[in-house]
């Protein structure tokens, strides 16, 4: 068992509270990235999409999970649970120092994840107050006119890594 924390940074222009549009434990949140064998290394070759909303029981014992897939390679099963509460927006202060800020706590047996892949729906928030909603980062950025503020705003630099976490 692992638990992974998928922590973002992202250089953010007249921003700030990068986080997904219903908070950091949104249930409708998409999380994609790709899932790396524990036991013979094999990559997925196309992105595996999680979110609270989704669970699945699981196959021994009581309880569920979000995630169950069988390694393509070995056959092996893994799971992956998403686990709330730990996530915070990045902040302007976070990005202007460079640090990450935590997004979501995977339990991982059988699996690691690599390769977070940043989608749509997200929001974001002036360092004026005007919110932007439903922010779509696939393209890896996001640049818009901050109208109340007079000023632009823009999204760019986005990074993501998955940190042990004990």
């Amino acid at each position: 068992m692992v638990n992974l924390m998928l922590t973002i940074s992202a250089e953010l222009e007249n921003l700030t509270n990068l986080e997904p549009q219903g908070g950091c434990d949104d249930p409708n949140f998409s999380y994609f990235f790709k899932l790396k064998c524990g036991r013979c290394g094999e990559l997925s070759q196309r992105e595996t999409c999680v979110s609270l909303n989704d669970t699945v029981p699981l196959p021994v014992g009581k309880g569920t999970t979000h995630l169950i897939q069988k390694c393509k390679f070995c056959g092996r099963d893994g799971t992956v649970t998403m686990i709330q509460g730990r996530g915070k927006p990045l902040t302007q202060e976070m990005s202007e120092s460079g640090k990450y800020a935590p997004l979501m706590l995977f339990d991982c047996r059988g699996y690691d994840l690599v390769d977070f892949v940043f989608g749509s729906g997200w929001k974001v928030e002036s360092l004026q107050g005007t919110k932007f909603e439903n922010v779509d980062l696939s393209s890896g950025e996001f640049a818009e006119y901050d109208e109340k503020g007079e000023c632009p705003v823009m999204i760019s630099n986005l990074r993501a890594t998955f940190d042990v976490v004990k």
